[in-house]
């Protein structure tokens, strides 16, 4: 009986024997009902959090891929450094093509050598301004748009230290005025795709300019507190020995109104004919001769008509360095892998404009 009982007895009820016989315990069928209602509740479960989790998983795909994103844009839109590399030095070839090793454009170069670093040196402040003001007039089309963002970078680097030390202020006034209307000139060919970029970044850019010409405008240079001695508490000999050393006509004409006494040495015939020699050739000179009323040279006039025609003498503390050896460029002083037998023999230095000339293939 006991074996029969079980043969009757349907897969997934459940019985109990009672003194009549085997019974079906029917309590138990609801919970079996409600056991397949959990199972399908499961079974549902399962299918809905296999479409959440891939759901979930292009929704991370997609906050991976917008956080590169930003993550780059953060790098090449907002940063505020150069990129800088570990040499201090470049490889140049002038002969050099994309197809050659050592191929070195003007934008690679200024995007690789230290100028950030250079501009806080007083021996090369100067060299990195005269090569930005030259970059300014002709070389801003041939910068890919990395080396254009680290161009206006270090320019505005170089705004705030002039705002912060009040010195070179006339420099960099005349350095934003250069740029500023070669960015005119260019902004009106853009159809051409002169330049790289949007041309809304560049129509920022200017405002960015005009906003830094007002501040430098806006400076107010005022006396030292010290009571310490000045120019004009030296004796006269050395304030025209002083007058000697400065390099710009304009600099000698605005000292010369400080006082009385500097507008009387700052009109010395002497001091003027110095820095005309200084500039000038022989040959320059015998070209532009300016006889005063008083029938001698007026080299004052000279100097300043002199300017007008022919560029002035450059002459740097520090500068750029070129290897004929090697074809390697870097910085005065800084050692790079040489092979020659006497490296020291084989470095040229560089003007602004010859650095720039390198680059022309």
């Amino acid at each position: 009986m006991p074996f029969l009982g079980q043969d009757w007895r349907s897969p997934g009820q459940n019985w109990v024997k009672t003194d009549d016989g085997w019974k079906r315990f029917l309590e138990e069928h609801s919970n079996f009902v409600g056991d397949i209602n959990s199972y399908c509740h499961v079974e549902n479960n399962k299918e809905n959090n296999k479409e959440n989790n891939k759901e979930n998983l292009i929704a991370n795909l997609n906050y991976d891929i917008a956080a590169k994103k930003r993550k780059k844009d953060f790098l090449n839109n907002n940063t505020k450094t150069q990129y800088f590399y570990q040499e201090k030095w470049i490889y140049v070839h002038k002969g050099s093509t994309k197809e050659r090793h050592g191929y070195c454009t003007l934008g690679e170069a200024f995007n690789r050598l230290d100028f950030s670093t250079a501009i806080l040196d007083s021996r090369r402040f100067n060299y990195v301004v005269r090569l930005l003001e030259l970059i300014a007039k002709s070389q801003l089309t041939s910068l890919s748009g990395i080396a254009q963002k680290n161009y206006m970078n270090l320019l505005e680097k170089v705004v705030q230290k002039v705002l912060e030390d009040q010195q070179n202020i006339r420099l960099i006034k005349e350095l934003l005025q250069t740029l500023y209307m070669s960015l005119c000139t260019l902004v009106e060919g853009v159809g051409k795709s002169v330049l790289v970029g949007n041309i809304n970044f560049w129509v920022h850019r200017m405002e960015t300019i005009l906003d830094w010409q007002q501040q430098l405008n806006n400076i107010q240079i005022t006396r030292p507190a010290g009571k310490g001695m000045t120019l004009t508490d030296l004796p006269l000999c050395l304030q025209l020995n002083i007058m000697q050393r400065l390099t710009d006509g304009r600099d000698i004409v605005c000292l010369g109104q400080v006082s009385s006494d500097l507008q009387v040495l700052s009109e010395d015939r002497l001091l003027w004919k110095k820095l005309c020699q200084y500039h000038f050739t022989e040959r320059q000179i015998r070209k532009r001769l300016i006889m005063s009323d008083k029938g001698h040279l007026d080299w004052k006039k000279m100097y300043f008509k002199l300017v007008r025609c022919y560029p002035r003498r450059e002459q740097y503390g520090d500068t750029l360095q070129f290897c004929r050896h090697c074809h390697i460029l870097s910085w005065k002083g800084t050692e790079h892998p040489c092979t020659a037998n006497n490296p020291e023999s084989c470095l040229v230095s560089l003007s602004p404009q010859d650095f720039i000339n390198l680059f022309r293939f």
